[in-house]
């Protein structure tokens, strides 16, 4: 019996389905995380103030989130008896989104704000010096630490795409009547695959998951060394 032969109603659309599901969720989660946590890491890296060292604890220790935890408050937040729920969004890849939102951010806020606080007090005094703003100094900042935010993003996109739990919990795992995915994803596939034995399409998925994976943190590897190879030069 040939994989496709085992493949659902669907095909290799089937497939495909997932993976675009699994990108689209991902990445807007991972781009709207972003546009929150680099801020707010800039902000607490440049700002002293009592208690600075209680709220990084407690970013840090957002990267230890339980994931099925977020996915539950996500879905009683967003069920039809929660107080978004006249939003109707229980069971949608914008669900997901939020689960994946807010898992991600507490990765790339860490990361982010050590990149920022790594910057030397003297390259903020020169810029500073030089009559800049502190919308100028934020700027040269960013760009100083910029492998470090990168590296930051990719992290974050790492713990996103790989997530299982909180959107098995918020998404459903849902699959239209055609055999394309409406709010499965590699991960949440997997899981099901193997559970009704299909081993070899599970495979498949797994490999795509890890070459994601592996193609991120090479992305992330060959920019942290581009950083040390302009740094030393």
């Amino acid at each position: 019996m040939t994989l496709l032969q085992l493949l659902p109603e669907g095909g290799w659309g089937y497939i495909v389905s997932i993976v675009v599901v699994s990108l689209y969720v991902s990445v807007t989660a991972v781009g709207l995380s972003t546009l929150v946590s680099l801020p707010i890491a800039l902000v607490i890296g440049f700002t002293d103030f009592p208690g600075k060292r209680v709220v990084t604890a407690v970013i840090n220790t957002g990267m230890g989130f339980p994931s099925v935890v977020v996915g539950l408050v996500v879905l009683m937040t967003l069920s039809n008896s929660g107080p978004l729920g006249d939003l109707q969004l229980a069971f949608t890849p914008q669900a997901m989104i939020a689960s994946q939102f807010i898992l991600a951010t507490p990765v790339i806020m860490s990361i982010s704000l050590s990149a920022v606080e790594s910057i030397g007090q003297p390259i903020r005094d020169a810029a500073f010096a030089m009559g800049g703003t502190k919308l100028d100094v934020g700027l040269v900042v960013i760009k100083e630490a910029r492998y470090g935010i990168v590296t930051a993003v990719l992290a974050g996109f790492g713990r996103a795409i790989s997530e299982v739990g909180s959107i098995l919990i918020v998404g459903g795992n849902i699959v239209f009547s055609d055999g394309q995915s409406y709010t499965r994803t590699l991960t949440t596939a997997i899981t099901v695959e193997a559970r009704q034995g299909r081993y070899e399409i599970g495979l498949v998925l797994g490999a795509i998951l890890l070459l994601l994976v592996l193609g991120v943190n090479g992305l992330g590897s060959w920019i942290r060394s581009q950083g040390r190879g302009r740094g030393t030069s």
